[in-house]
């Protein structure tokens, strides 16, 4: 296998975005791989990315990895539009789920550019979520298949995380903020390790927002907090879709195939599966996960 081409292109809204592309000459079909948030980037661990990659080029799939507005805790992102230049701050700290649509959409335009005519959507823990906001806010897209990793349930782990009280006490707080256009403050003393500004706080937090797509704390511990139609996002997904766990996801509030179950009391028709002595992320474990994607793809 070659080494992967490294590539850049541009958002609707004038982000340029930098990736990784796995190819070979010829193939028509290429995944698009979105990963999670935190301190994420494509970048790191190259030895298990190639792995992945190639699985999906013995099957003819080329793999994109890019970094979306949601790499690294914080970035500075060069923004070009309507000939202005300036700086803005991204990463997870001032992340807006919803915003993943251009990320989406430019990767997509940008392998089109390079000759791929089928497209599939890989996502990882909070790419999972990506996937099921962008099937929402554009259900008539480009995308063949989706694959999603290691769902996870960001706004049930905060509200476990915080506790009651300060959940509800910083949410209303950090709604405020977003009204009195100062939601880019950042919150102190949040979590010792982890920086958000109120923002991308409310965005993670908000049981009816864009990101609460996996509500399972809320099923597993008989807890209130959303006021919508729970799973509304993922019920809505209409291509045919591969859900897949690490056996240990530590995410997964201790009981893996409770939240399998979960999912599939909700989508039925798509495809389960649990890979075996592995945790969040999948590490040692992303060329079981290739096979097991080109595998389904190619039923």
């Amino acid at each position: 296998m070659n080494q992967p081409r490294l590539i850049e292109f541009s958002t609707q809204d004038g982000l340029r975005l930098p990736g990784m592309l796995y190819e070979e000459k010829n193939n028509k079909k290429a995944a698009i791989y979105l990963h999670g948030n935190g301190t994420s980037s494509v970048f790191y661990h190259q030895e298990e990315k190639s792995e992945l990659a190639i699985e999906l080029l013995k099957k003819d799939i080329s793999l994109l990895y890019f970094n979306n507005r949601g790499a690294n805790m914080m970035k500075s992102f060069h923004i070009e539009k309507n000939n202005i230049d300036e700086r803005k701050m991204y990463g997870t700290a001032y992340e807006i789920i919803k915003e993943c649509v251009f990320d989406i959409d430019a990767a997509i335009e940008f392998l089109k550019t390079q000759g791929y005519t089928e497209f599939y959507l890989i996502g990882s823990s909070t790419g999972a979520n990506k996937i099921c906001v962008y099937n929402h806010y554009k259900p008539t897209n480009e995308i063949s298949k989706y694959i999603l990793a290691d769902a996870g349930d960001d706004t049930g782990i905060m509200y476990d995380l915080i506790g009651k009280t300060k959940f509800w006490k910083l949410l209303k707080e950090a709604k405020e903020k977003i009204k009195k256009n100062k939601g880019e403050e950042l919150i102190k003393d949040l979590f010792p390790d982890e920086i958000f500004s109120y923002q991308a706080f409310y965005d993670v937090a908000n049981p009816d927002g864009d990101y609460n797509c996996f509500p399972y704390y809320e099923i597993i511990n008989k807890v209130k907090l959303s006021t919508k139609k729970l799973f509304r996002y993922y019920k809505d997904i209409n291509k045919p879709s591969l859900v897949v766990f690490g056996e240990f996801d530590e995410y997964a509030w201790g009981d893996v195939s409770r939240v399998v179950k979960i999912l599939k009391q909700e989508k039925s028709e798509f495809e389960y599966q649990i890979i075996s002595n592995t945790t969040h992320g999948m590490p040692g474990k992303q060329k079981d996960l290739g096979k097991l994607i080109t595998e389904w793809i190619n039923k």
